[in-house]
């Protein structure tokens, strides 16, 4: 009797794990079905980022081939969007990565209205003077020395927008740094011995930029795109985005030497290629790499 006790047991235990088995294998599927759709969304949404950039870059070629006003910037605004559409390509589409970028479009979407309407506006003014200077001689010599006038006042202008858009860097470079106990920092280019990575850039001068405190901030991505610091979240009018270190410094005008300093994470730390971004508040100054061994 006990022993056909045993066998009853023994096939309801079996029955069981057959069930529970089965469940298993159902969600392990189910799983693998949501992963494989999730990534097919994200690349989809990548798909339409690099449209829209690929569509702001053919607005300003028309832009710039129409008009003659405000040309260098129209010009500018474009080589931004193309080396911002290559860094794009460059890179496997993350939820992150593609909520960045769409600020960035939108950002560059504000800024091509600003310069539009500018262009729009000086055209304007420019067919009403050709207009209104057509009717006798006198007017002929009136309409040249103005246009003389107005291609200086354009000219003026187009300093004043490029001068006045934001703040402008250069010398933008990213290395990794030992820190001694002195405090000293030595640059190595090792990932079993940093401690911490480092990136410089000078501000430069501009006249028309108000003077006072800024907040800088560095993103900084390892060769798998994942971000390395102390992912800092910060909320901009735009929506959150996270840096992977911060710093204030006092602007007055001219040129300023910046460095941050990001902290590392070891498990973060992989040979190969490391993309640097530098920030104005949520506005992006420059890109740069450096690589690690």
């Amino acid at each position: 009797m006990t022993e056909k006790k045993n066998n009853t047991a023994l096939k309801v235990l079996t029955g069981i794990l057959a069930v529970a088995l089965v469940v298993l294998g159902i969600y392990t599927v189910k799983f693998y079905n949501e992963e494989k759709e999730n990534k097919a969304i994200l690349q989809k949404e990548k798909a339409v980022i690099e449209d829209e950039l690929n569509d702001l870059i053919v607005k300003y070629d028309e832009a710039i081939e129409e008009n003659e006003v405000l040309d260098q910037d129209l010009v500018n605004a474009r080589d931004r969007i193309e080396r911002l559409l290559d860094s794009v390509q460059d890179y496997d589409a993350t939820y992150a990565m593609n909520t960045r970028l769409q600020r960035e479009i939108s950002n560059l979407k504000v800024e091509r209205e600003k310069l539009f309407r500018i262009v729009d506006s000086l055209s304007a003014q420019n067919q009403r003077m050709a207009t209104s200077l057509d009717s006798t001689s006198v007017a002929l010599q009136e309409r040249t020395r103005i246009s003389d006038s107005l291609q200086n006042t354009n000219q003026s202008l187009s300093n004043k927008v490029d001068r006045a858009s934001q703040l402008k860097i250069t010398g933008l470079s990213g290395e990794g740094v030992i820190v001694r106990n002195s405090g000293k920092l030595v640059e190595n280019d090792r990932t079993r011995r940093i401690d911490q990575i480092r990136t410089c850039f000078t501000i430069t001068a501009n006249d028309l930029a108000g003077p006072g405190e800024r907040n800088m901030y560095v993103q900084v991505y390892n060769p798998e795109n994942e971000l390395v610091g102390d992912e800092i979240v910060v909320n901009h009018e735009g929506g959150p985005m996270v840096y992977s270190a911060a710093s204030k410094v006092f602007y007055e005008n001219n040129e300023l030497d910046v460095c941050i300093l990001a902290n590392t994470n070891e498990e973060k730390l992989l040979e190969g290629t490391y993309k640097v971004y530098v920030y104005a508040e949520d506005i992006l100054l420059g890109t740069g790499s450096f690589s690690l061994r």
